[in-house]
């Protein structure tokens, strides 16, 4: 498996519209399976990387991050808790 972690979060207060967030995140980070979508108001983003600190230090600068998840799926595909 290329990219081991499976990193999902929300962004509150974010000023920034998604595709900026897609495009910023696709340009300086790398990983795959990237998905940001949201409102005016929150944004959800999920990407598998293998430098999860990385992204959550970016998106922490956007806004207010909660409901963070950062899964290992190597440890996954081999049974055992992520």
């Amino acid at each position: 498996m290329e990219y081991r972690y499976d990193t999902q979060l929300l962004i509150d207060g974010c000023r920034v519209g998604e595709d900026a967030v897609n495009d910023y995140i696709r340009s300086h980070f790398a990983g795959d399976c990237l998905l940001t979508v949201g409102d005016e108001d929150t944004l959800k983003l999920h990407f598998h990387t293998n430098e999860p600190w990385r992204v959550l230090e970016y998106c922490a600068g956007l806004g207010e991050i909660y409901d963070i998840v950062v899964e290992d799926m190597d440890r996954q595909a081999r049974g055992l808790r992520g």
